[in-house]
């Protein structure tokens, strides 16, 4: 089994102006990807929806279910995270 590593990375929320440094892990899924970038803007300058999220690698929707290492997420390397529209 692959031990986590950590992947800092660069990631904006929706229509946040802050990009952010965020520690995620090599076996983070996208689903807790969302959740830790979200942590720092959701609440605060965007408001919080009951709606999934979604992370984008490469202006491309990744699975919920993809880690960090099967997406080929590095380090410093950007990711878009947004509410799904209804």
């Amino acid at each position: 089994m692959n031990e986590p590593l950590p992947v800092p990375i660069n990631a904006l929320f929706g229509t946040d102006f802050v990009t952010l440094l965020v520690l995620v892990t090599s076996t983070d899924t996208m689903a807790e990807v969302a959740e830790k970038v979200a942590a720092n803007v959701v609440g605060k300058r965007v408001a919080r929806r009951n709606a999934p999220m979604a992370v984008y690698y490469q202006d491309e929707p990744v699975p919920n279910d993809w880690t960090v290492a099967q997406a080929g997420i590095g380090p410093l390397q950007f990711v878009f995270v947004d509410y799904l529209e209804d």
